[in-house]
């Protein structure tokens, strides 16, 4: 009987860079010498699918040593990225020319740089994906979290990504300990779900079956963001796991708290995945009411349950043959009840994960806490990044 194979995030840092507006985690770095190693990373199973992310993934200097390591147990590498490294990315793109390289860009120029924070931010970034192309690097793409801020341009970035033939991934606000922030919130919903319905429907019109069921994907973003159920379950710490930088093995990276499910510095990969606090971390994921829908957590679930997706893909692409505008968001009932006045935007707030008196746990191990003490997150990565420039 083959092996089953799993889905799996590894945060190999929570230093970072940039300093983007709903996500704090540049204040909360790990401790370099604290972050997972090529030997940890030897004791991960068979994977489909792997997305390395952070933190910034290329602030670590031994990043191809990970990814050399990394192909040796999964299919297919995903690295999420701002693209600020740019000869880093483009070096270790060099060796791993299979690999994909998904670079955050939060709009429009203008609005990029406010939302992220990184001084020329969106030239950088563009710019590294346009040398990835020139290499003719397959697998390189946008990523968008979606905001009031940047709406407007949401449609015409994915054009850019169309016209450079580039993947378009979008994510919605989201709260939790690991982006160390409890205060997202999206204000004007039937705003953000317009500009959503236009995405949605550019790609249902397209002709690449992969966009239709991002389609799909994006449609349950507008889902999300009026706080409604999940359209399809969430098996995260089933067939799912995260990892973060002190080889803590968690569900995802949504929870409100961090929930550990082991420990592979210390455990081999069998006894974590079957011992009794991963059994009590599932019974929590199994009675989370968070909603998430993020591509992590999301994608399995659509190769899980496909019967469902591709049933909205089919009635969908059929109504592209005869219409430009194919999908409209008011097939969601919670449109509708909000646009008629059935239900307010203080009961939707409430569906929300936004909690203004929160004080979001960081994730952070004691001594990684330590260093914070008389300097800040952004003092201690630029220092370090000087550091490693010197060298």
């Amino acid at each position: 009987m083959a092996e089953k194979k799993l889905n799996g995030t590894v945060i190999v840092t929570y230093r970072c860079n940039a300093r983007c507006s709903m996500c704090n985690r540049y204040k909360a770095p790990s401790k370099p010498e604290e972050e997972i190693s090529v030997d940890t990373i030897k004791k991960l199973p068979k994977m489909y699918f792997t997305n390395i992310t952070g933190g910034e993934p290329f602030i670590r200097t031994d990043l191809k040593e990970i990814v050399r390591e990394l192909y040796k147990k999964s299919d297919r590498i995903v690295i999420s990225t701002n693209g600020f490294f740019t000869d880093r990315i483009v070096d270790l793109c060099k060796e791993f020319p299979e690999v994909g390289i998904r670079i955050s860009i939060e709009g429009l120029e203008k609005t990029n740089n406010e939302i992220r924070g990184l001084e020329n931010g969106y030239q950088r970034g563009y710019g590294t994906l346009k040398k990835l192309v020139e290499m003719g690097m397959k697998d390189v793409g946008f990523g968008m979290t979606v905001q009031d801020r940047n709406a407007p341009d949401l449609v015409q970035l994915y054009q850019i990504s169309n016209e450079m033939g580039m993947e378009f991934a979008t994510a919605s606000l989201h709260n939790s300990f690991y982006f160390v922030e409890a205060k997202n919130i999206i204000h004007d919903r039937p705003m953000v779900a317009e500009n959503f319905e236009k995405l949605v429907n550019e790609l249902l019109c397209s002709k690449s079956p992969k966009k239709w069921f991002r389609a799909y994907f994006n449609h349950g973003l507008i889902n999300y963001i009026y706080g409604q159920k999940r359209l399809l379950p969430c098996d995260m710490s089933f067939d799912t796991f995260f990892i973060d930088p002190y080889g803590d093995v968690m569900p995802c990276n949504g929870t409100k708290d961090k929930e550990v499910m082991g420990n592979l510095n210390r455990q081999c990969w069998d006894e974590l995945w079957n011992s009794t606090e991963a059994q009590n971390v599932r019974k929590k994921v199994r009675g989370c009411d968070r909603n998430c829908w993020m591509i992590g957590s999301v994608s399995p679930a659509m190769h899980k349950y496909i019967w469902k997706p591709a049933i909205w893909v089919m009635r969908h692409k059929l109504k592209s043959l005869f219409t430009k505008r194919p999908y409209s968001m008011y097939e969601n009932k919670i449109v509708r009840d909000y646009r008629d006045g059935k239900v307010t935007k203080e009961e939707l707030d409430k569906c929300s994960t936004c909690d203004m008196c929160a004080e979001a746990n960081d994730g952070l191990s004691e001594d990684s806490k330590a260093q914070l003490l008389g300097r800040t997150g952004e003092e201690i990565v630029d220092a370090d990044i000087v550091e490693q420039m010197k060298k």
